[in-house]
């Protein structure tokens, strides 16, 4: 059974990771049926149609169409962001085109329990600058992970994201963080790719890291200025000075020592 703390992170059991690994599975592969279609020409209302039918196939439902935030609801399976869209982008007409920056989120709902994940995928052929901010968003992934052992604290995952982000000259985006998940989308505790200044440290509890704990840890970084507007659809979120953005994210439990990531691609 799960348990919740003063701060209300929380655990689950060996059977209930089981089942939010299977989940994630289904998110991983996900992305590597939709990575095969991303190429110039491709409208990313396909990319959303391919990647509904396959989640329902794994008899799965997609976590994030129907989603309701402030009386929004979002209609769609896939968050797909171009370039200066760091996230929460609407699938649509519009045609993927050679050199740009592609991020794609994908939830999935299976057995109760959730799984999220997301990748920045490169348009054909792209940019040294586009390719650079590609690499160390994934960086910043990776050593944010590397902080996910028993023991240690919320903070210490944002401090690898935010220290490796901005010594290559990018940002981390502040109004948008990772989170808990498991019977939930979204859980406690909040993950920021930052370490909070005093003033923000209530929204952003330093929570410790227990054996059993599920989140997602998810840099958006942007080229320029950290600073976002949400866009008139209500949902897209655009970095403020127009320069392109990426984002990954994933999936890992907190297991001893070896965080134990559930969304890599096979």
């Amino acid at each position: 059974m799960m348990t919740v703390s003063d701060i209300d992170t929380i655990t689950y059991s060996a059977e209930e990771i089981s089942k939010i690994e299977a989940a994630c599975r289904v998110v991983a592969d996900t992305f590597a049926t939709v990575k095969a279609h991303i190429k110039p020409g491709v409208a990313t209302q396909e990319l959303d149609a391919i990647a509904e039918d396959f989640i329902r196939t794994k008899g799965g439902e997609p976590a994030f169409k129907g989603y309701e935030v402030d009386g929004k609801i979002f209609p769609y399976t896939l968050c797909i962001s171009i370039d200066e869209e760091v996230v929460h982008g609407m699938p649509g007409t519009r045609k993927l085109k050679e050199g740009q920056i592609v991020s794609v989120d994908c939830g999935v709902c299976l057995d109760g329990f959730f799984g999220d994940s997301a990748y920045s995928f490169a348009v054909g052929e792209i940019s040294s600058e586009k390719q650079r901010l590609l690499d160390a968003t994934q960086q910043a992934l990776m050593l944010g992970i590397e902080q996910v052992v028993e023991g240690n604290k919320v903070y210490d995952i944002s401090r690898a994201v935010q220290t490796h982000v901005e010594k290559q000259g990018f940002s981390v985006v502040r109004e948008l963080v990772g989170h808990g998940i498991g019977r939930n989308l979204h859980e406690e505790p909040p993950i920021p790719n930052f370490v909070p200044g005093l003033l923000h440290r209530a929204r952003f509890a330093n929570a410790k890291l227990r054996n059993g704990m599920a989140i997602a840890i998810e840099p958006m970084v942007n080229s320029g200025q950290f600073q976002v507007h949400t866009s008139s659809d209500g949902w897209t979120v655009y970095a403020a000075d127009g320069k392109p953005s990426a984002h990954f994210e994933h999936t890992v439990i907190v297991d001893g020592k070896t965080p134990r990531i559930l969304t890599l691609m096979n």
